[in-house]
């Protein structure tokens, strides 16, 4: 018996001993060491400058079907069985701080309809955030949230080499699941991304944008506005759509890129309007031809702007955009959403091609000078306008007070030639009514960069659309 119990002692003593051992070692501070990964540390940096954002939108109209028959008295119920009424739509997204003052770096579609914004943090502090500004173009925003202690923040990084293949971790707020991490790889890079044709969820609706990066890491609705970071942990990009036809595709603003509109949204609540000063054209399949030019490679310079950024570094009419910084140009409206891109103050490398030959020019965006207009009425449309005056009432024998009045029309410009005369008015502009200069200002500053404007003119008591082709 004893023998027995001494065999038996014998065995199991080495077995305690090895689940002892196992036991401590999975349990000690070295092997927890060994499985914080690159990832880990990279989410545990950046995680406390998350930010999860709930909007509230502006309720829709809903008409008491009731108001002509004791209206008031079905008010209460209606507010009880449509709570819309009251509380209006409520939305999710996700943001980042870049900035110990409070400052979150979000995406445009994410707030653009709010008329409240909450936010909240990993630490589960909340904050009421108000909008600084915002840029539908780019489908970026910048809000601010006032805290007495320090505010946690991530540092924007660099996007300019990133390399396909390469490891990147998202996280956001999507279905409203907090600070949810994803990961995967960068799929692509400088992808084009054209919402006309639903080729993304989340973004802003009806606009192109260029040179996202496309990942595989899961993206889904509430991860817009968030974080795309490599594996150190930096912020290489802000979280902004997903692809609706196909899964594990996601698209992102390259840091880079959000950093020139960032600094306009802080200090002037939006992005101004910028210019190089280069009217460009489409190259037909002659002057392709006469250039060697393969099809949808490059746009023809028709036009500088004396005094512009382009005149001062010496671009000339005939000269073919091959390129602004590094990207190939394939066509006139490729270049002018390219530029369109560039805050002022942004350096721009332009590459073009002149009798032949190859050259690389930098060159500064420059805010819009104060006769632009004036300017680009003249010189692209062919026609000058004016204030509608009492004078000019009686002199013209206007048939309405409404709109702009054509005081004079380039027989050989793009109004002459659509028969346009002294005397019409111009009710609308690209389907926006303009009733003042101001109004035709603005309209015709976001309309320029345009291949055609759409004009309703007005003449006598008649009025018709005519196409101006510029």
């Amino acid at each position: 018996m004893k023998s027995s119990l001494m065999k038996l002692r014998e065995n199991i003593l080495p077995v305690l001993l090895s689940i002892l051992i196992i036991g401590i070692l999975y349990s000690s501070p070295l092997l927890a060491f060994e499985r914080r990964t690159p990832i880990v540390e990279a989410v545990q940096k950046a995680g406390p400058a998350i930010v999860n954002i709930y909007t509230q939108e502006a309720p829709h109209s809903v008409q008491n079907p009731f108001r002509n028959f004791g209206g008031k008295f079905f008010e209460p119920f209606l507010r009880d069985f449509m709570p819309q009424m009251e509380s209006g739509r409520r939305s999710l997204g996700s943001g980042v701080l870049i900035h110990p003052d409070g400052y979150i770096l979000t995406n445009e579609h994410v707030i653009g309809k709010a008329v409240r914004i909450q936010t909240s943090l990993v630490d589960k502090r909340e904050f009421s955030a108000r909008l600084v500004g915002s840029d539908i173009r780019s489908d970026l925003a910048i809000i601010k949230i006032d805290s007495k202690e320090p505010l946690p923040f991530l540092k924007m990084g660099e996007s300019d080499d990133l390399m396909i293949g390469e490891p990147v971790i998202a996280i956001g707020n999507p279905f409203g699941l907090q600070h949810t991490v994803t990961s995967g790889i960068i799929s692509a890079l400088n992808r084009t991304l054209d919402t006309k044709k639903g080729q993304g969820e989340g973004s802003g609706k009806g606009a192109i944008y260029h040179d996202f990066i496309q990942v595989d890491a899961s993206i889904n609705p509430g991860n817009s506005g968030g974080p795309l970071l490599n594996i150190n942990g930096s912020l290489i990009g802000i979280n902004t759509a997903i692809y609706q036809r196909a899964e594990g595709i996601g698209f992102a603003i390259p840091i880079n890129y959000a950093k020139r509109i960032v600094k306009e949204l802080i200090q002037f609540g939006k992005v101004r309007e910028g210019w190089l000063g280069a009217s460009v054209q489409e190259l037909t399949q002659e002057m392709r031809e006469y250039f060697s030019l393969k099809p949808n490679q490059g746009t023809l310079i028709s036009h500088i702007m004396k005094g512009s950024p382009a005149d001062l570094k010496g671009l000339q009419s005939g000269d073919v955009i091959l390129a602004v910084d590094g990207r190939k140009i394939s066509n006139r409206l490729d270049y002018q959403e390219r530029i369109a891109t560039y805050a002022i103050g942004s350096q721009v490398g332009i590459t073009l091609l002149r009798a032949g030959i190859e050259k690389k020019i930098s060159l500064e965006i420059a805010p819009l000078p104060k006769d632009f207009v004036e300017r680009f009425t003249q010189l692209k449309m062919g026609l000058k306008v004016t204030n509608i005056t009492k004078e000019a009432f009686n002199r013209y024998r206007l048939a309405s007070r409404k709109g702009i009045l054509i005081t004079e029309v380039a027989p050989n410009g793009a109004a002459g030639q659509m028969g346009l005369q002294p005397g019409d008015l111009i009710r609308q502009i690209n389907q926006d009514n303009v009733s003042n200069l101001k109004q035709f200002s603005k309209a015709v500053i976001e309309g320029r960069n345009r291949s055609s404007m759409l004009l309703l003119v007005q003449r006598g008591r008649n009025g018709y659309y005519v196409t101006l082709e510029m």
